[in-house]
């Protein structure tokens, strides 16, 4: 966003401050000289004080933070409402409730009591009230919406608050001040600088210098909140990098670890495969050994058979003429 210039504060009359007769003497430091009965400001200190400021906003605003908009002067009201919608931003452009800061509670029943009544009105329930009740109701949801429209979706306290004359809304400020809320204030001649943590010196009545001041802060944040999305959007693709890469690791890691489980069962197959052969082997050779044991047995059986017969064979035939000189012997000694 381009920065603000001389010519434009001249333009819109940024530099009348009030009468002479009407000046806060806090606001000396800001004020360049007097013409015709009026304070002119040195808008060298504005521009200055300017810019000051919209840092400020625009690293608000860049961190996701919210700012009230807060004007209640009539030739203000249209114009903050306005700036306030266009930027997304809270405003108050009708008399300042007290304790709108302070006792946020309380005002934050009043706002879901609106809420609820706007609620009921879009589903059609009053229509089923009587028309003194619905016409009641109704003057409710105008009376509510007259003050806390602007605000009516603020969850919370604002992280900041730019006002539009302070000396108007010494009770905003007063308020803000007291919570350490942070301030961002145009400021004319005739008001208290104090407890404003970003004074802007400049006239807080003309139509155009409200209207400069308020457009640019509404910019200002525009240019912020975009800059805090496509910063969300980078941090939220830069996680979904770091998942899918988180993804992919765990992927290798587990497939790496299939690969391994593999290999290993593939180890066990084939130590299994090995003591199954072995056990196979040492079968074979028991089994051999049963058999070459079985046949040494029949062999040795079948050899003594043999020879048995053999032996059978052959004692007769010894045994023949052995028995028959036996027998002459026996009668030769018979007939002596």
């Amino acid at each position: 966003m381009p920065e603000i210039t001389m010519k434009q504060l001249l333009e819109a009359g940024v530099h009348f401050g009030h009468q002479t007769t009407r000046w806060n003497p806090k606001m000396k430091p800001y004020i360049y000289g007097a013409r015709n009965g009026i304070h002119i400001i040195d808008l060298q200190k504005t521009l200055k004080k300017c810019k000051e400021a919209e840092k400020f906003l625009s690293e608000l605003t860049q961190a996701g933070k919210k700012i009230l908009f807060v004007a209640t002067k009539k030739q203000a009201q249209e114009l903050i409402a306005e700036e306030a919608t266009r930027c997304g931003m809270y405003y108050v452009n009708q008399r300042w409730l007290g304790g709108t800061l302070t006792n946020f509670a309380t005002i934050r029943k009043s706002i879901d009591r609106l809420l609820e009544l706007e609620r009921e009105e879009e589903e059609t329930q009053f229509e089923q009230l009587r028309k003194k009740e619905g016409l009641n109701k109704r003057k409710q949801i105008a009376k509510l919406n007259k003050f806390l429209r602007g605000i009516k979706h603020m969850k919370g306290l604002p992280d900041a608050i730019f006002i539009i004359d302070t000396h108007k809304e010494k009770i905003a400020l007063a308020e803000a001040v007291k919570l350490g809320i942070k301030v961002v204030a145009i400021v004319d001649t005739n008001c208290d600088p104090d407890g404003i943590d970003y004074l802007v010196p400049g006239n807080d009545d003309a139509i155009r210098s409200i209207g400069l001041f308020v457009g640019r802060v509404a910019d200002i944040c525009i240019e912020g909140q975009e800059i805090c999305n496509a910063i969300r959007r980078e941090k939220e693709a830069e996680k979904e990098k770091e998942k899918a890469a988180e993804a992919a690791k765990a992927a290798e890691v587990a497939k790496v670890a299939e690969a391994a489980k593999a290999a290993e069962a593939a180890k066990k197959a084939e130590a299994a495969k090995k003591v199954e052969a072995s056990k196979a082997a040492a079968k074979a050779k028991a089994e051999s050994k049963v058999e070459a044991k079985a046949e040494s047995k029949v062999e040795a059986k079948a050899e003594p058979k043999t020879e048995a017969k053999a032996e059978a064979k052959s004692t007769p035939e010894a045994a023949g003429p052995d028995a028959d000189a036996s027998e002459s012997t026996e009668s030769a000694v018979t007939a002596s």
